[in-house]
């Protein structure tokens, strides 16, 4: 992650890709999504989905689990360098949460979030507030899943 000083209004973060298996997305659903088309083919067949459908839900929690891995990397190439990574701070909130098309089982998402907006926070020098456009576009290059997120960026250091 780099600071908020150096992070630009177009700057993308490719987050990467992840299929939705029958399996996980059965074993989602039945912990936290537990709705007929997602438990079970025939039921998903017989849906509005026509098939198999993953929860929206499991679809938002992958988004969350590759960002958090991009942002590991990151930190790893950081220490590698010999560098101090960069921990961004927490997420005051997101909103427009879409499921544009349904995700099935065999599909995959590919994940980006774009930065759309900046600016500093007068109340925390240290800090800044970047707000970003998040996707998944399907296999067919299908915009699935978008929302519009935003997280408070350190500053870079005084010297």
């Amino acid at each position: 992650m780099p600071y908020f000083d150096d992070i630009k209004i177009g700057d993308r973060r490719e987050m990467g890709s992840f299929t939705f298996t029958p399996d996980l997305i059965k074993k989602f659903a039945a912990q936290f999504d537990p709705q007929p088309f997602h438990l079970d083919e025939e039921a998903g067949r017989k849906s509005v989905f026509g098939g198999l459908a993953a929860s929206g839900w499991h679809v938002a929690a992958i988004y969350m689990r590759l960002t958090v891995e991009s942002f590991k990397r990151e930190a790893e190439a950081a220490i590698a360098r010999g560098e101090k990574p960069v921990v961004s701070g927490p997420s005051p909130g997101f909103r427009e949460l879409k499921w544009l098309k349904p995700v099935l089982a065999g599909d995959t998402l590919t994940y980006a979030s774009d930065v759309i907006a900046k600016r500093p926070l007068e109340s925390r020098p240290e800090w800044g507030l970047v707000n970003f456009a998040n996707t998944a576009h399907n296999q067919r290059g299908e915009l699935a899943f978008s929302f519009l997120g935003s997280a408070f960026i350190p500053r870079k250091p005084a010297k």
